[in-house]
């Protein structure tokens, strides 16, 4: 190839980029979109995200009366759990198309999340998280100003922060290439309960995204959410590296001990930082004190009171 050739070939290859560039930021502006430690909404405001989990994935049958129970809290926010079929029956594009449009009726803003590689280590388990949203982009492009991509569930167990980042800095530049211009989520390492990983490498994986629409999560359990300190001190250390963060799961106590549910619902309000309460209903294994509801359409458990109607709760803090 002759060099004026291989000139112009060059410069078409960098028109092209800049135009997927161009396309995906203004797809993002249009949207959610992340600046500094805040997360904003189509117009530009703040939004800051409150409301709830929900199993969808288990629970397929039960889309119709759990979305509007949830809405009915006051929640803005619902995170909905699906599968990419490797562990559990795969929620296809007709599965997410159905929950998009119970949740757009209800007006509520959805993040969406793969269930599967939760608590893995492997690379490979976050790729098929990244392939099921390739997978699902069809359905998903034009959803940016009411839809949230949770890249995968607390995919990393281990407590440390140099794979965890490497991976979600390969993952990240995928989903762009495909078009998807959303706001991602990436949730800590350690099960989503080592922040220091965010702390540490949170800016390496925020500089992997060419939107620069990437924002973290922390799971507030017995190891991220025990007293007021823990909880203080994790969010303002992602607030430090200017990065903006959601309190993507917590609850009021776990497997190995009690959680500070006052404290996580004080700091964050003070702090302008969003949560969303775990969970709904239907969990089992020793934790179902953790159903915020007794059915897909309630009534209340004393978690759910806790949340809906306790201090800087749902029903409370939007009157605020």
């Amino acid at each position: 190839m002759n060099r004026k050739r291989l000139q112009w070939v060059g410069a078409l290859v960098v028109v092209l980029v800049l135009f997927v560039y161009s396309s995906g930021l203004a797809s993002a502006q249009s949207g959610f979109h992340v600046k500094g430690t805040e997360l904003l909404d189509k117009n530009g405001d703040p939004y800051v995200m409150r409301g709830v989990n929900h199993g969808h994935s288990w629970f397929k049958q039960d889309l119709e009366e759990a979305i509007p129970a949830i809405a009915e809290t006051g929640a803005n926010t619902v995170r909905i759990v699906l599968s990419n079929g490797q562990q559990w029956e795969k929620d296809d594009a007709s599965e997410l198309a159905r929950v998009l449009a119970a949740t757009e009726t209800y007006g509520l803003t959805t993040v969406l999340e793969v269930h599967d590689a939760t608590g893995s280590d492997n690379p490979d388990d976050l790729d098929k998280a990244v392939d099921y949203w390739i997978e699902m982009a069809d359905v998903l492009k034009g959803t940016e100003d009411r839809v949230i991509i949770n890249i995968a569930n607390e995919w990393y167990g281990a407590w440390r922060s140099d794979v965890w980042a490497e991976a979600y800095a390969q993952a990240i530049p995928r989903l762009r290439s495909a078009g998807l211009a959303h706001t991602l989520i990436v949730d800590a390492a350690g099960w989503g309960q080592y922040p220091a990983s965010i702390h540490e490498r949170g800016a390496d994986v925020f500089a992997s995204d060419p939107l620069k629409n990437t924002m973290f999560s922390i799971h507030m359990y017995e190891y991220a959410g025990a007293d007021r300190a823990t909880v203080s001190e994790n969010i303002d250390g992602v607030l430090a590296e200017n990065l903006a963060v959601v309190i993507g799961e917590f609850g009021h106590r776990h497997h190995d001990g009690d959680v500070d549910e006052d404290a996580i619902l004080a700091y964050t309000a003070e702090r302008q930082v969003g949560w969303l309460a775990w969970s709904w209903y239907g969990n089992s294994g020793g934790v179902e004190y953790l159903d915020l509801a007794e059915g897909p359409s309630g009534p209340l458990t004393s978690w759910g009171e806790r949340i809906v109607y306790g201090e800087m709760g749902l029903k409370v803090i939007d009157h605020l």
